[in-house]
């Protein structure tokens, strides 16, 4: 059975329980439509409203075009709880948000079958 420290909210093997949609004030939708692959930047514009430090890491992780799947990942934090940080940033104007252009370059089927096949082999 793991240990708890710190009341019920913290487990030793999975860390803080709640935490993560605090961070969002129980939000999971965010404002702006953001998927994985959406890129944000920073646009130079400090937030008018007083936002959470997991804002602010969000931001300074965004000084070029970075993906929301990438800053999820420095964040530590689920990607739903990042879209609703960086919609907040958007929405007071401190990112920009792009849809990927999927489109613009068509799939390469030989690529794919090469990610295929290394997959395969490490499985």
């Amino acid at each position: 059975m793991p240990r708890r420290q710190d009341g019920p909210w913290l487990d030793d093997a999975a860390g803080r329980l709640i935490r993560p949609y605090t961070v969002s004030g129980g939000r999971t939708r965010p404002t702006t439509p953001l998927d994985l692959l959406s890129l944000v930047m920073a646009t130079g514009t400090a937030p008018q409203a007083q936002l959470g430090p997991e804002h602010t890491m969000a931001l300074g992780l965004c000084d070029g075009p970075t993906s929301v799947a990438e800053i999820a990942a420095h964040l530590r934090l689920p990607a739903v709880v990042t879209k609703v940080l960086l919609s907040d940033l958007v929405d007071c104007g401190a990112l920009t948000a792009r849809a990927p252009r999927l489109h613009d370059t068509p799939t390469d089927r030989s690529l794919l079958e090469a990610v295929l096949d290394g997959l395969r082999r490490r499985l």
